[in-house]
């Protein structure tokens, strides 16, 4: 398999510390990746810059393999400076051209400051949207956050909860839905996904009683999905689906706020989980963390939730590699 692609993210925060660690965990055992990056900056371990990914798997036993892409600041941990803005942005460009290519089998994005790159002129809302220009295929692309122990995607993301509820409609709930459920059979190898729609009202609304939103809005959404074929079933009350008893009930929970999924799976696994977007045509992980400008040369970055991104992006580009696209990932 192809090397994996790991991009710069904020050259200010803990991108850098965390590619090193993880490069120390996995240089034995694999996947292989490469880091687009200004290699001057990376100290600590052994780099290696190459010329082409081809030249990662032979040398990332002995050295992290670099794509020298120079900066044109030298950075300075916890300090952003937005005139390398430009260098962030080309190194996910060349991540995803790279994937698109096939000489990369993922791309793995290390976190990005927004507020940077908005100052250098970036016009999209974050990653996923930017992502979905360069390699989307139609449909929204949908975030999917993963552990070991849970699956969840929320529906409405970025957004005050107010602004969420207001415009939250059955068809968003079925096509966020649908495109999960096509991923976990070609991405996650799961044959007959199960799919658990959380209520939005606490205990699901008590048929109308707490608020109509699960009877009027989210009951038809499990309906019209079920009609498709795809087994799922809700409004669950959001208070009791996420147990130890609960979750190997189902293969994904499908959440409609920011909250609601976030906080369940950073209490389970806060430095394991990883965030996988869905609906685009390469594979895409990143860490589910920011850029921790507070702790950014000192030595305190944790790689985990990076390795966990590093491996998934390989488990899913294996799984993709033996399965075509389903039907279902089409609206």
């Amino acid at each position: 398999m192809s090397p994996l692609a790991l991009t710069m993210g904020e050259p200010a925060g803990i991108g850098g510390e965390i590619a090193r660690g993880a490069w120390q965990a996995l240089r034995a055992t694999g996947p292989a990746f490469l880091l687009i990056d200004d290699a001057d900056r990376l100290t600590g371990v052994p780099v290696r810059r190459i010329a082409a990914p081809e030249q990662a798997a032979a040398v990332f036993a002995t050295a992290l393999p670099v794509l020298h892409r120079p900066l044109p600041r030298p950075a300075v941990p916890g300090r952003i400076d937005p005139a390398n803005a430009p260098a962030v942005i080309a190194s996910i460009d060349e991540a995803v051209a790279l994937a698109k290519a096939g000489r990369v089998s993922a791309v793995v994005t290390n976190p990005i400051q927004k507020s940077a790159l908005y100052a250098a002129g970036f016009a999209h809302p974050g990653h996923t949207e930017y992502l979905a220009e360069l390699a989307g295929t139609g449909i929204p692309p949908v975030m999917l956050l993963a552990c070991p122990e849970l699956r969840v995607v929320p529906v409405t993301i970025h957004e005050p909860l107010r602004q969420a509820i207001a415009r939250l409609t059955p068809a968003m709930i079925v096509a966020a839905a649908r495109t999960t459920a096509a991923a976990l059979v070609r991405d996650f190898g799961i044959a007959a996904p199960r799919l658990a729609v959380a209520g939005l009202n606490p205990h699901a609304g008590e048929d109308g009683t707490l608020g109509t939103e699960d009877r009027d809005i989210v009951a038809p959404a499990v309906a019209a999905l079920r009609a498709e074929g795809i087994e799922a079933r809700g409004p669950v009350p959001p208070d009791t689906m996420f147990t130890a008893k609960a979750r190997p009930g189902y293969d994904a929970a499908i959440c409609l706020y920011h909250d609601q999924a976030l906080i369940p799976i950073k209490t389970l696994d806060m430095a394991g989980g990883v965030n996988v977007t869905l609906g685009l045509s390469i594979v895409r992980t990143s860490p589910d963390h920011g850029t921790a400008l507070d702790i950014a040369g000192t030595g305190q970055a944790d790689p985990s939730s990076l390795i966990a991104a590093l491996r998934l992006a390989a488990g899913i580009a294996a799984n993709r590699a033996r399965r075509p696209a389903p039907d279902a990932a089409k609206p």
